[in-house]
């Protein structure tokens, strides 16, 4: 009976977290500006189903939201950004981060973001960056400046997750045992 306990909580923690995601997906399509910035918060759920529940709870949040933002956002590439890049890295940096090798999880890291940029730059370029007149001009700027704000993006989501842990799980742990 508590196995069974213990798989609904974390089944149950990845679906509120989905929803939590499809309604702040939902305002960034509604929202002319900081469309990336509510894209990238709607990615902090899938880190916060990976620390309290576990990679599986995360995997679950970030395929759920990805498949209902596809579905039922009226702005698609809102929601591949969310399934190419901010809902699918914190699985992507969980599974770096548990080698305790710094080296390594940069480079880890950074070939995922690449791997990303590339796919976006060469597949979807017409979706995200028709309001962008000189996009193809600075091309050449695209990498370099894109794994300097990566970087930047990369340690401010590490703040986020040292602060999630701290004020929110411990408290929503100490909540069940007590």
């Amino acid at each position: 009976m508590r196995d069974q306990t213990h798989y609904v909580r974390k089944i149950t923690l990845a679906a509120i977290l989905t929803a939590f995601s499809l309604v702040v997906l939902w305002a960034a399509v509604l929202v002319p500006w900081g469309r990336i910035g509510l894209i990238a918060v709607a990615g902090l759920m899938p880190a916060a189903a990976v620390i309290s529940a576990g990679p599986m709870a995360g995997g679950l949040c970030w395929a759920g939201t990805s498949l209902l933002a596809l579905i039922l956002l009226p702005s698609k590439d809102c929601g591949l950004l969310y399934l190419f890049f901010f809902g699918l890295y914190p699985l992507i940096k969980y599974f770096a981060e548990r080698l305790r090798r710094l080296p390594l999880e940069l480079v880890l890291k950074l070939a995922f973001f690449n791997a990303v940029l590339t796919v976006l730059w060469f597949g979807f370029r017409s979706i995200f960056l028709w309001s962008i007149p000189q996009a193809e001009k600075l091309g050449w700027l695209l990498y370099p400046a894109g794994n300097v704000v990566f970087l930047a993006y990369d340690y401010g989501f590490s703040k986020l997750i040292a602060f999630y842990v701290i004020c929110v799980d411990r408290s929503m742990r100490r909540g069940r045992s007590g």
